[in-house]
């Protein structure tokens, strides 16, 4: 077996059996690859789903139950009945094209025979959908929550396919890397039911242990189906800052990597709670605005225009997600849980 491909689910039926047809209908000969799903908690909804999805194809698929822990948790369940050289990482909310195992298995061979082991990072826009808001393309089209705006055609061309793109740059729901490798390090970071953060980890870890290079291949191209709305992202960032807090206790090296500071003194934590109430009133005030834009119709119109006036509007947000954000991290500190979310104008 040369690809295993791993999927952590929960209760998202239709979503996983999408992924899983794409998955089914792959240009790479069904005897190259695995897919292994694993099942975070009962559900038997999404068990069924994922046979049904795939029926008539002859690939090997395993569906694994797990205890209800997180889907870290899961992942590494998954790594430990993984037969392939290579891993592929992908979300359950993905829609991979016909091409995706066949490009990121092609990448790894290559970066094998060069000598130097890769992690291949994806490509996954967001889907383009029938109705879409002011809120679905600053989603789609600054960094509000992943960098490909930073991953133009054009950047990608001045840069070259050998770039190395950082750690940060590796996201959980598209990338790939060797599989001896991502168990040799240790794997995924699983704190129970905790968000965010595990992907790029892995990826500095890989980084510094075997000198990973991160390299963006836009033609590893599945579909992000997963629709944004102004509060999920605020909570994103809530548990973001939440799960900052322990991964910086676990791996103090990389939260100096990621954040240039270390978050866990006592000055941060301070000037955190300091920060929190000296701006919660222009936090109050960009979240009245960002609970709003989803029911702004987009522009019509694409070009310079259109991006500037976007990027304001996501450089207007900026306040608030640091405000989310370092109330999850407060929040973590005092030993509160991750589902409680503070908001500024509460």
């Amino acid at each position: 077996m040369e690809l295993s491909v791993v999927i952590p689910t929960y209760r998202r039926p239709a979503k996983l059996a999408a992924c899983l047809r794409a998955l089914a209908r792959q240009t790479l000969p069904a005897t190259r690859y695995q897919v292994l799903v694993g099942i975070d908690g009962p559900d038997p909804e999404s068990q069924a789903a994922a046979r049904q999805a795939w029926e008539g194809c002859s690939a090997e698929l395993t569906v694994l139950p797990c205890p209800r822990s997180g889907y870290n948790t899961v992942r590494n369940q998954l790594l430990a009945a993984a037969t392939g050289q290579y891993l592929l990482s992908l979300n359950d909310d993905v829609v991979p094209c016909s091409t995706l195992l066949e490009t990121h298995l092609r990448e790894q061979i290559a970066a094998t025979q060069r000598g130097r082991p890769a992690i291949v990072s994806g490509y996954s826009p967001w889907r383009r959908w029938s109705d879409p808001n002011y809120f679905d393309e600053i989603v789609a089209r600054t960094s509000l929550i992943f960098f490909y705006d930073q991953m133009s055609d054009d950047k990608v061309a001045q840069v070259g396919p050998m770039h190395d793109w950082g750690f940060r740059h590796c996201y959980g729901l598209n990338f790939s890397a060797p599989l001896q490798m991502v168990r040799e390090s240790g794997g995924f970071v699983a704190f129970p039911l905790a968000y965010g953060y595990d992907d790029i980890e892995l990826a500095f870890r890989l980084s510094c242990r075997y000198g990973a290079p991160v390299l963006f291949r836009p033609d590893a191209l599945a579909e992000h189906d997963h629709r944004y709305g102004p509060r999920e992202v605020l909570d994103r960032e809530f548990k973001l800052g939440h799960s900052a807090w322990h991964f910086a206790g676990r791996d103090p090296a990389f939260c100096e990597a990621v954040f240039r500071r270390d978050i866990r003194s006592h000055a941060e934590i301070a000037y955190s709670r300091e920060f929190l109430e000296r701006e919660r009133s222009l936090a109050v005030m960009v979240e009245h605005t960002c609970l709003t834009l989803d029911s702004i119709p987009a522009p019509s119109v694409h070009g310079s225009n259109t991006d500037a006036m976007l990027r304001m509007t996501y450089l207007h947000l900026l306040p608030l997600k640091r405000w989310m954000w370092r109330a999850g991290l407060v929040a973590a500190a005092e030993d509160r849980p991750q589902d409680v979310i503070d908001y500024p104008g509460v």
